[in-house]
């Protein structure tokens, strides 16, 4: 079989999880039966829950400078188009493993490892990501989760569902320009206390990113009960995205964000990038649970 068609299964009681081993991409992860993750449509957005590194949203211009020099670098940089190496596993684990290769450097040129654990519980999915600089220079980099959820979660209307935030957050976040770069100006949203309402209209136009955000855990919520929790360990930013009305809500944990409009600097220079040193490694955790009607809605 083609590696690039390749995948891997856990499972956990009543519960299972499908990992690519392009991208190390969760494709699926299901709780009682439940399947939490949506059905990709390449006609509205074909990845699923992609891996962002070693940059997070669009470069300007879709370049980067590293040490004077202009590299091409795609929107979320290049991890979910790789190949990881499988390693170490048992029935509701795996760890797959990318590592610098002539195709990463000629983009990004560092030594790096990333190392992807999935643990998989009856309902729950730990993920951490370890990422080590094998190199001799300071390495800048970000990363970040984008899995895109099922919304409406279940049988309930899209919108009665809503965001909760663990700490209260700024009513307010930055526009995306065009270009996908963040700009100066901020854009009002309508957090009551801690929890958003959604609808169509609130996230047609751009991703809401929450930058620098005290809450470490934020919880999915349905109107009829049903409720996914993310919490985090080593990320500063939150963004919720979707293409109304494809029926998904991607929650997403970021350690860095886009570029600002007009940003000509150094990679090493981009705002919110994490410096790291040779040989240092840094680790990124996400728990997702899931609790909520104990059977499927309908056949």
């Amino acid at each position: 079989m083609d590696a690039k068609n390749e995948s891997i299964l856990l499972r956990s009681g009543a519960s299972c999880a499908e990992i690519s081993l392009v991208g190390a991409e969760l494709r699926r992860w299901s709780c009682a039966g439940r399947d939490l993750l949506w059905e990709p449509d390449p006609a509205v957005w074909p990845a699923v829950a992609p891996l962002l590194f070693p940059i997070v949203g669009w470069a300007r211009e879709g370049k980067i400078r590293v040490g004077g020099e202009t590299l091409r670098m795609g929107v979320h940089g290049f991890a979910a188009q790789e190949l990881f190496a499988p390693g170490a596993r048992g029935e509701d684990f795996a760890t797959l493993r990318l590592d610098d290769n002539p195709h990463t450097r000629a983009q990004y040129p560092f030594g790096f490892r990333l190392a992807m654990t999935y643990r998989l519980g009856r309902s729950s999915l730990a993920v951490s990501a370890v990422v080590r600089n094998r190199g001799a220079d300071v390495m800048p980099y970000a990363f970040g989760l984008h899995p895109g959820f099922r919304w409406p979660l279940d049988g309930s209307r899209r919108e009665d569902h809503s965001v909760t935030f663990e700490r209260a957050e700024e009513a307010s976040v930055p526009e995306i320009a065009p270009s996908g770069l963040f700009s100066d100006r901020r854009r009002a949203v309508p957090l009551s206390g801690r929890t958003l309402a959604l609808d169509d209209e609130l996230v047609r136009a751009e991703a809401l990113c929450f930058l620098d955000a005290g809450s470490r855990r934020v919880h999915f919520h349905s109107g009829a009960g049903s409720r996914l929790t993310v919490e985090t360990e080593g990320f500063r930013h939150w963004a919720l995205w979707s293409r109304p009305p494809a029926p998904y809500l991607c929650v997403e944990a970021w350690t860095g964000h886009g570029d600002p409009v007009g940003f000509d600097g150094e990679l090493i220079e981009k705002p919110s990038m994490i410096l790291l040193a040779p040989g240092q490694t840094r680790v990124h955790r996400v728990v997702f649970s899931f609790s909520g009607l104990s059977e499927p809605d309908g056949p």
